[in-house]
């Protein structure tokens, strides 16, 4: 089940080359879709299926009236219309498949996945900083991962496991990421923490990145905006400069947009873009960033695929909440009720209740 009438992340605006005839082929919420340009450079996305012999379309090519099935050489345009049959001129309206919307804004392709007439671009969220290389050079990436995408936003929204999981990477202390000062407010379309860890030694991505005095005032600001995004702003400058009070530059400082997307009930596409707000001039600061958040994801990854093989076995078996789980069960919340929302009283059995 899956939370619908809803913009998800697709890819990369890098993932679809301008002049190059490349198809994307995605799974999103159990739909099988094909992404690809026009002669224009506009993005398409079209449902993987050719309705004659149901041969799938990411295995055709691109040609300059659409994409053409491998298979007998059919031909769709961007909107879904047959425009060309080998060896006959009549093309019934049968023969037209699925569009998707799909809009392609800040280096994002989102498409739509719910009716057509429900189609709101306001819905999708603005993310400046991938537009602003100057002050936040950045790298787009994804990771393919075994895990419903709720328990990835859980994860996302319970900081606690940092020392446990990134001890080399981004966690440090656990003591202190349990400990830190925390602040919780709700948002038109979710919800926003702010963590401090005051008086801590840096972790080791912070200290690779930045030659900190020695212990710093470290913050992390986290907003999820329903259901597939959190968007982050984490660093720490040397301790008791006023990083507390306002005062942020001259540390360490990165952005991370988190976008979720479902691919089936127990997989999803965990897209994310790092950006270096330190040492911007730096191209191999930004290289080196990026490849620390990869490492830590990683471990990450490795946990929520065994929670969710954990969690298929032990199917039905209750869970623990804990004093440190009170921003992840408010997030959770929102995302169960926007699932029932959308699929009605089936959605009353969910994932990692």
């Amino acid at each position: 089940m899956f939370i619908r009438n809803e913009w998800y992340t697709a890819g990369w605006s890098q993932d679809l080359p301008r002049g190059e005839s490349k198809i994307l082929a995605r799974t999103i919420c159990n739909e099988r879709i094909v992404l690809f340009r026009d002669p224009q450079g506009k993005v398409a996305a079209l449902e993987d299926r050719c309705p004659h012999r149901g041969a799938p379309l990411r295995v055709g090519e691109l040609v300059p009236e659409g994409i053409q099935c491998g298979y007998h050489g059919l031909v769709f345009d961007g909107r879904g219309q047959c425009v060309h049959i080998p060896g006959q001129t009549n093309i019934p309206k049968s023969a037209n498949i699925r569009r998707y919307h799909v809009v392609e804004q800040d280096e994002f392709l989102w498409v739509w996945i719910g009716d057509d007439e429900k189609v709101d671009t306001t819905k999708i969220l603005r993310y400046p900083f991938n537009n602003d290389y100057a002050k936040w050079p950045h790298r787009n990436d994804m990771l393919h991962v075994k895990c419903n995408f709720m328990l990835l936003i859980d994860n996302l929204m319970d900081l606690t496991h940092l020392g446990f999981v990134h001890k080399t990477t981004i966690g440090g202390n656990a003591k202190v990421h349990v400990d830190a000062k925390m602040t919780t407010e709700h948002t038109e379309r979710g919800v926003k923490y702010t963590r401090w860890m005051l008086d801590c030694m840096p972790p080791p991505t912070y200290s690779k990145a930045v030659p900190f005095k020695g212990r710093v005032d470290r913050w992390q600001e986290f907003e999820l905006v329903a259901p597939s995004l959190i968007v982050q702003w984490s660093g720490a400058t040397d301790a008791n400069t006023g990083a507390y009070e306002g005062q942020r530059d001259g540390g360490f400082s990165l952005r991370l947009i988190h976008a979720i997307t479902p691919e089936t009930d127990s997989t999803c596409f965990y897209f994310f873009s790092s950006a270096n707000g330190y040492r911007q001039d730096d191209p191999t600061a930004t290289d080196q960033l990026h490849r620390e958040i990869v490492a830590a994801f990683n471990e990450d990854l490795s946990i929520v695929a065994a929670q969710q093989d954990t969690l298929d076995h032990f199917k039905g078996r209750p869970l623990l909440d804990i004093r440190a789980d009170g921003v992840r069960v408010q997030g959770r919340r929102l995302l169960e009720r926007m699932l029932r929302e959308s699929n009605g009283e089936a959605a009353a059995e969910i994932v990692g209740r």
